[in-house]
């Protein structure tokens, strides 16, 4: 016999090519949701920066009526669902309790900042799943494996490593497969985590920048009400 995949795979019994057909699957699984996710990621990065290029002058200056106003062309990303969500809770705030409006925002934009940070992750459990399980799945397979060439040199009655090193070899490239399918979800399911967690910490710096765009907007009108007063007096 000789040790090619073809030959091996002649040889394999059921178990063996049911752990690999399922090796496969998990395989194919993760790549599905690794270019899933890049199209996602790289059309979620470039909306919310186009929206915040355009944003963030206006927030910075505190003219919250102005940005509630401002329309965009196209899909605003992760970031314009966040600071819109924000501006909806700015807008439908009642007017006269400064504190009250600052609280209403921020819970507005933690809930849509969890919405979207989830929303980003999705497909992620299915790659931290073959990562975790694709190296024990192969196990499996080289147990059994290994355990039927035992049972087939008990079978002939004669020992040696030749008798049963077809069978281990069969064995042992499950476990081959599961850390090929394995070793790859591995390092995907890192990179997706490092940019969800970045792009966190964008939409955490744009929500607090958000905060500060209310906080200037309320002391803006408070002095204008203050400077009616006066005036009227």
């Amino acid at each position: 016999m000789k040790f090619t995949l073809v030959e091996l795979w002649g040889h394999m019994g059921i178990f063996a090519r049911a752990i690999v057909g399922v090796l496969f699957i998990m395989s194919i699984s993760s790549v599905y949701v690794v270019i899933d996710r890049l199209f996602v990621f790289y059309s979620a990065w470039t909306n919310s920066k186009r929206f915040g290029e355009k944003m963030a002058p206006i927030l910075l200056s505190g003219e919250l009526e102005r940005a509630a106003s401002t329309t965009f062309e196209g899909k605003t990303g992760y970031l314009g669902r966040v600071v819109n969500a924000g501006l909806a809770a700015f807008r439908t705030a009642p007017k006269g309790d400064d504190d009250f409006i600052i609280e209403t925002v921020a819970r507005a934009l933690e809930r849509q900042s969890a919405r979207e940070v989830q929303n980003l992750k999705r497909g992620q459990g299915v790659l931290a799943t073959v990562s975790s399980t694709a190296p024990f799945v192969g196990l499996l397979g080289t147990v059994m494996g290994i355990v039927t060439a035992f049972q087939q040199m008990a079978a002939t009655g004669s020992g040696g490593l030749g008798t049963v090193s077809a069978g281990i070899a069969e064995a042992l490239v499950t476990t081959a497969f599961g850390l090929l399918v394995a070793i790859p979800a591995v390092m995907c399911f890192n990179w997706v985590q490092n940019w969800i967690d970045a792009r966190a910490i964008d939409i955490s710096e744009s929500s607090n920048e958000m905060l500060d765009g209310v906080s200037r907007a309320l002391r803006k009108r408070r002095l204008e009400g203050d400077t009616d007063d006066a005036d009227a007096s």
